[in-house]
This record gives structure tokens, C-alpha cells and sequence, in this order.
């Protein structure tokens, strides 16, 4: 099961991202709130809106979990 994390630092329009392990869209360690292991990128963005209600997944690593 990959890993997940979040972006603490909010995009634009507020979301904050989702994030697979070895996306080259990471943020920097110390914006990243860690999600832990999750099966599908649904999981991990439901358990990203548990820190953060506005999330969202990443369009490049996590394309089936990114709305626009």
C-alpha cells in the first residue's frame, strides 16, 4: 500500500492536496502532514478531510481523486 500525504500549505483556490509517496509534486517535508498507508487515493483524501476539510488529490499523482 503506498503512502500518503497532505499538503498543509493550502493551493489557491484552498484546497489543500493529496499526495502519493514519490509524486514530483511533493511538498517540502516540513508542509507535509502524513496520512499513513492507504489503498486507493479515496481513503487518503477522506482521511486528508479529517485535518483539513477543503482537500483534494494531486492531478498528477492521484489523477481518479482530483476535481477540478
Amino acid at each position: 500500500m503506498p503512502n500518503y500525504c497532505v499538503n498543509k500549505n493550502a493551493q489557491a483556490n484552498g484546497d489543500h492536496e493529496v499526495h502519493r509517496d514519490g509524486c514530483s509534486y511533493l511538498p517540502a517535508p516540513a508542509n507535509q502532514h502524513y496520512l499513513g498507508n492507504h489503498l486507493t487515493c479515496q481513503s487518503a483524501v477522506l482521511a486528508a478531510k479529517q485535518v483539513y476539510r477543503q482537500s483534494n488529490g494531486c492531478a498528477y499523482c492521484s489523477p481518479a481523486c482530483h476535481t477540478s
